[in-house]
């Protein structure tokens, strides 16, 4: 809960992307965030384009990568109303990925807490999971939630 009553409730960023454990960190964010009186945010990050010696195909690829991120926030967001009853926040950025996600959590003083999901194939824990656990941990000044990508929808709802 928040410390008084005209305090912003705190804020779950969750990254959305097209892995199978997004769903994972989705809930466990959503129902922290209920049992907290907090509020979840989403972000997307539309990949940039790689091909910049053609202006008009790059713009192309931009527009298509913001349209992928706005579905996929879109679907998200419509996870979280119909296990919260509540809308998140939405935000689409371009670029990389870590990048915008520590500007987000350095502008947005109200987002406490980052929560990622745990790959589980044999690549490993995933690119953010590797990056906030690694040498980067440090440099995060929020606390970073990891829970495994492969609990259950009842063990999320157990935890949270």
């Amino acid at each position: 809960m928040t410390d008084s009553p005209h305090a912003a409730p705190r804020k779950f960023l969750v990254v959305v992307d097209k892995t199978p454990e997004c769903k994972v960190a989705l809930r466990f964010a959503t129902r922290r965030a209920q049992h907290t009186g907090g509020r979840v945010t989403l972000i997307c990050v539309a990949a940039p384009g790689d091909i910049q010696q053609w202006r008009g195909v790059e713009e192309i690829m931009r527009e298509e990568a913001h349209e992928e991120a706005e579905a996929a926030l879109h679907d998200a967001a419509k996870l979280v109303n119909e296990l919260s009853g509540q809308m998140p926040e939405l935000v689409i950025e371009h670029g990389d990925t870590a990048e915008c996600v520590m500007n987000l959590i350095r502008s947005d003083k109200d987002i406490s807490i980052l929560v990622l999901a745990s790959g589980t194939s044999k690549e490993g824990p995933g690119p953010l999971v590797t990056l906030v656990a690694g040498p980067q941990a440090g440099a995060y000044p929020i606390p970073v939630t990891i829970v495994p990508g492969s609990l259950s929808d009842a063990a999320v709802d157990a935890l949270a």
